[in-house]
C-alpha cells in the first residue's frame, strides 16, 4: 500500500463509483479497478461493495478512508513547507463570522493585502459552527468565531473582547415590553450561530420562550427586520451603533457576564502553518487587537 493507491482508494470512495473516479484522476476506467483490487488482496479484505449504482464502503474501507484523507493532507502540506522559503505567497482562505467580517476586519485584510501582494487571501463567512466544522475539515486553514471553542483539535488565539446588546425596535422600551407581543420573532442567523444560542437563553431566563424564528444570511437583513419591529436580536454593539445613532433600533444592556463575549482565531492543532498564516496571525494579535478594541 503506498500513497498512489490511498489517493485511488480516496476517489473512488469519495465520488461512489470507479467511471467517476478515473475521469478524475485522468485514467482508465481498468486501471482503476485493478488498483483497488490489488489493494483488496494486499490488504486481504474488501473495501468495497459492488452494486449497480457504483460502489460504497465496506466496514473496512470506512475505517481505512480517514487514514487516506490523513495522508493525503500530509503530502499536501509537505508540498507546501518545501515551497515555502519564508516570503508569504500564494492561497490562503480563512473565515469569519458575518459580524466580525462586516466590521471588524477590513483594517486587517487592507494592511495585510498592501503588505504581501503574493498572497491570493479569500475569506468565507457562516456561523461559528460551520467555520469550526470546516476547519476541522481541512477546508479552512483558520476562522474567526466566538469563542471560547475548547476543542482537543483546535488552537485557539484570543483577538478582541465583543459587547453584546439586545437589539428591538425603537418603540420597545425593554424586556418587560416583549412579553406583551405575541407575534414577535427571533430574527437572527442560521442555526449554529453563537449569537442566536445566547439570545435564546437570555430570554428563556425571563420566561420568553416558543418565539419564532427568522433566519437571515446578511448582518444588514437582520438590521432591517429588526427597525421594522417585526423582532428583536442579538449582535455586537459595534455593528448596530450606527443604526441605533440613526433611530431605527433601540440597544438594550446586559449584564457583563452576558454580555461579553470573546472572539477568538481557530487553526488545525499541529497542522502545517504556512508563511501566509503566519503572517496574517502576527498582523491580526498586534494591529488588530489594538485598533478594533479601541
Amino acid at each position: 500500500m503506498d500513497l498512489a493507491d490511498l489517493r485511488v482508494f480516496e476517489a473512488v470512495a469519495r465520488l461512489g463509483g470507479m467511471n467517476r473516479a478515473a475521469a478524475e484522476l485522468n485514467m482508465v476506467q481498468s486501471n482503476v479497478t485493478a488498483r483497488i483490487r490489488l489493494l483488496e488482496e494486499r490488504l486481504g479484505v474488501p473495501l468495497f461493495e459492488r452494486h449497480s449504482r457504483g460502489v460504497s464502503l465496506t466496514g473496512s474501507g470506512q475505517r481505512l478512508l480517514p487514514f487516506a484523507l490523513e495522508a493525503q493532507r500530509l503530502l499536501d502540506d509537505a508540498r507546501r513547507a518545501v515551497t515555502d522559503d519564508g516570503t508569504p505567497k500564494g492561497s490562503l482562505t480563512i473565515g469569519s463570522l458575518e459580524t466580525t467580517a462586516a466590521l471588524r476586519l477590513s483594517p486587517l485584510l487592507t494592511r495585510y493585502a498592501a503588505l504581501y501582494p503574493a498572497v491570493d487571501l479569500v475569506l468565507r463567512t457562516g456561523t461559528t459552527q460551520e467555520m469550526i466544522e470546516a476547519v476541522l475539515d481541512h477546508r479552512l486553514e483558520g476562522a474567526f468565531v466566538c469563542g471560547p471553542v475548547s476543542h482537543p483539535d483546535l488552537d485557539e488565539t484570543a483577538i478582541f473582547r465583543e459587547e453584546l446588546v439586545l437589539v428591538t425596535a425603537p418603540t420597545i422600551s425593554g424586556l418587560a415590553g416583549l412579553a406583551t407581543r405575541s407575534d414577535l420573532k427571533l430574527v437572527v442567523f442560521r442555526a449554529g450561530c453563537s449569537y442566536r444560542q445566547r439570545l435564546e437563553t437570555l430570554l428563556g431566563r425571563h420566561g420568553l420562550v416558543g418565539l419564532r424564528l427568522l433566519e437571515f444570511g446578511t448582518l444588514d437583513a437582520i438590521i432591517g427586520c429588526v427597525a421594522a419591529g417585526i423582532g428583536i436580536s442579538l449582535l455586537p454593539r459595534v455593528v448596530v451603533a450606527r443604526a441605533a445613532e440613526a433611530g431605527r433600533v433601540r440597544l438594550h444592556d446586559l449584564p457583563a457576564p452576558e454580555a461579553q463575549v470573546e472572539t477568538v482565531f481557530v487553526s488545525r492543532t499541529g497542522a502545517y502553518r504556512s508563511n501566509a498564516l503566519s503572517a496574517f496571525l502576527d498582523l491580526g494579535t498586534t494591529s488588530v487587537a489594538t485598533d478594533l478594541a479601541a
